[in-house]
């Protein structure tokens, strides 16, 4: 006897497939409208573009899950990347320099996370005032000046090429890697998803939900840290403007590629989806001409629509 296919299922299997059909209709639109857009060095073009935004979609990514979100990691970036600028411009120790980077942006991530968790401030409030903090004291640190003649061994994490790929792409593959295997391999993703889903049921049934939060806000601070260390090694320079606006990326990223604003859902996977198609859309907008005040129109558009998609999506269930 065969199953007759309702709505219902028509809607699920859509939706199930919708970011394929997305990425797949957005490639196909833009490399219309240049040829050059399926060119193998376009392609690496934007995998290095999206490199960065892509580290920090992954920090963020977790922090949405837990039904938070973290308005601070484009300040920490560009604090994280000047505090490395700083030790390797007087000819300081490139190691050195990029384990401050990363321990800087680990320390404000922790500072959000205490007082989310701990504290219980609103994450909005406390990311919003660290974004101000953090872009404060790196003005104050570099007296609003870019850090400049940075060490040629530091500049080379965001320069070079391995195997013909940037360096930066394998770091980001590489966090991929990380943040798939803690979310959906281990006891603190699935206790990260509790968390978002139901904190209530979470507490009841053990899980201490402070520590969870906790360290979803401090790995998005190693995200930052290490996101602030491969954009000034590629920029080669420590600017105090560095990351401005990324928050918007990293969230609208997340929450493309399936991470519910309401917490609760998400995987790494629809992550590097959402950063894919959001890095094709800002590719193609650029090899277009499209001024760069449009695309931040095209942004606020995108951020709106994938939070309609999910609250529709979850009237349908």
């Amino acid at each position: 006897m065969k199953k007759t296919i309702t709505l219902i299922d028509l809607k699920k299997r859509f939706s199930a497939y919708s970011l394929y059909i997305l990425l797949f209709t957005l490639m196909v639109a833009v490399s219309i409208a240049n040829s050059n857009f399926l060119s193998v060095q376009n392609i690496k073009n934007i995998f290095q573009q999206i490199s960065i935004n892509g580290i920090l979609a992954v920090g963020m990514t977790f922090v949405i899950i837990t039904g938070g979100i973290d308005l601070s990691v484009g300040s920490l970036l560009g604090f994280s990347g000047v505090i490395a600028a700083s030790l390797v411009s007087g000819g300081g120790n490139p190691l050195w320099a990029v384990l401050a980077g990363i321990v800087a942006g680990l320390i404000f991530g922790v500072i959000n996370g205490l007082l989310i968790s701990y504290a219980k401030v609103v994450p909005f409030i406390v990311t919003l005032g660290m974004l101000s903090i953090a872009r404060g004291i790196t003005n104050v640190y570099t007296r609003g000046s870019p850090i400049i003649k940075l060490d040629k061994r530091f500049t080379a994490i965001g320069q070079s090429s391995f195997l013909g790929l940037g360096i930066p792409i394998w770091i980001f593959i590489g966090m991929l890697i990380v943040g798939f295997i803690i979310l959906h391999t281990t006891k603190l993703g699935r206790y990260t998803l509790a968390v978002g889903g139901n904190e209530d049921a979470a507490k009841t049934s053990g899980i201490d939900t402070a520590k969870i939060k906790l360290f979803a806000y401090s790995f998005t601070g190693f995200c930052c840290g290490l996101a602030g260390i491969l954009m000034t090694a590629k920029t080669n320079a420590g600017a105090p403007n560095a990351g401005t606006g990324y928050e918007l990326d990293a969230i609208a990223a997340a929450i493309i590629g399936g991470t519910s604003p309401s917490g609760g859902k998400g995987t790494i996977f629809g992550t590097l989806l959402g950063v894919l198609i959001f890095g094709i859309i800002q590719n193609g907008l650029d090899i277009l001409n499209v001024s760069s005040y449009i695309q931040q129109v095209v942004k606020g558009l995108i951020i709106i629509g994938a939070v309609w998609a999910d609250k529709a999506n979850r009237s349908a269930r």
